[in-house]
């Protein structure tokens, strides 16, 4: 089994497809003007995507998933999907997407083998969702999730990250949305990821209040993490309607149990979220090396990973130092996916 300095196994890899979004969501793309887009010929090709997938699950690794900017611009992308689900090894493949392309993608995306889906919902009000998401339309997102269930798909996961003042007052009323409507909700810290979000502790609202909002309405049993090491920590409904779960990486990190690895749009290897730059693969890939050598790669850079941001950052946070996060330069989301 492969394992890093802290003995954490590579089970799953998070793959961007594009660094293009159709969204300009404030916590993940809050510039008005942006000009780094990656050029296309730098993207990774789908055969090139496939070839690494199938080196991680060679290696171990047995979840996948696809990520973004918004993985539903990248054109055909049932194609890569057809490609990884056929791969030997690989026990689950998930989309994260905001759903606003969903609508003309969901059948061909089930038939091509995607098996779950997770679905970016921040607000049920449409002017508040415009607001944060800066472009997206609300009855497009809502259209989606309703094709996604007509295709036939059966997890369905909403994704909301909460911001104090900005819609901590949605908590209640997104846990209600999923609960009539047969969707899990999987609620997130504000986090520092990128630079350019303007954190700070006063935005974050933390796991322990989300939950007593919901409990407070709905009571609530802890039920754990899925297999272990998923970044949400997953409550049931007590009666039965459902579940819910939180990933609190600022307040509660997980570092000890992460087992993600991360593959940029342009071919560099992630070992965090937080990370500052990524490793280059697609140089090696187009340079002519064989398996055995991008093997060989990644192994070593897995063993010698030592990642743990999250629980650095509790620790500054309760330091006499105390943490600042434009210190920290790292990647933008909209870069390293999700």
């Amino acid at each position: 089994m492969l394992l890093d300095a802290h003995h954490r196994p590579v089970k799953d890899l998070r793959i961007s497809v594009t660094d293009r979004c159709n969204f300009r969501c404030t916590y993940c793309m809050p510039f008005a003007e942006y000009s780094a887009w990656i050029d296309r010929h730098e993207l990774l090709t789908y055969e090139e995507i496939a070839r690494v997938a199938a080196i991680f699950l060679e290696l171990g690794a047995d979840k996948i998933r696809l990520t973004g900017g918004e993985p539903l611009v990248r054109k055909n992308l049932e194609d890569l999907v057809a490609k990884l689900s056929a791969l030997p090894g690989l026990r689950d493949l998930c989309l994260t997407t905001n759903g606003a392309l969903l609508t003309e993608k969901a059948v061909a995306l089930k038939a091509a083998g995607l098996k779950r889906l997770n679905v970016s919902l921040d607000s049920l009000d449409a002017e508040k969702f415009k607001r944060i998401s800066q472009r997206g339309d609300l009855p497009r997102v809502l259209e989606g999730l309703k094709a996604a269930q007509r295709a036939g798909f059966e997890r369905i996961k909403i994704n909301a990250v909460i911001e104090r003042g900005v819609n901590d007052d949605e908590i209640l009323p997104l846990a209600e949305f999923a609960r009539a409507n047969g969707f899990a909700v999987r609620f997130i810290e504000f986090m520092d990821v990128g630079n350019s979000n303007d954190w700070t502790l006063q935005k974050v609202v933390p796991k322990k209040e989300m939950l007593e909002r919901i409990a407070a309405r709905y009571p609530l049993e802890r039920v754990g993490r899925e297999d272990g090491s998923a970044p949400a920590v997953d409550y049931r409904f007590a009666d039965g309607a459902g579940d819910v779960g939180v990933i609190a990486s600022v307040t509660e990190p997980f570092c000890g149990d992460c087992t993600r690895a991360r593959l940029t749009a342009d071919g560099k290897l992630v070992t965090c979220l937080f990370s500052r730059d990524g490793h280059d693969l697609k140089t090696m890939i187009r340079s002519g090396a064989s398996d055995e050598s991008l093997r060989e790669f990644i192994s070593a850079l897995w063993r010698n990973r030592t990642d743990r941001y999250s629980e650095e950052r509790l620790e500054a946070m309760n330091s006499a130092q105390g943490y600042e996060a434009k210190s920290h330069k790292k990647l933008e989301m909209i870069v390293l996916g999700g």
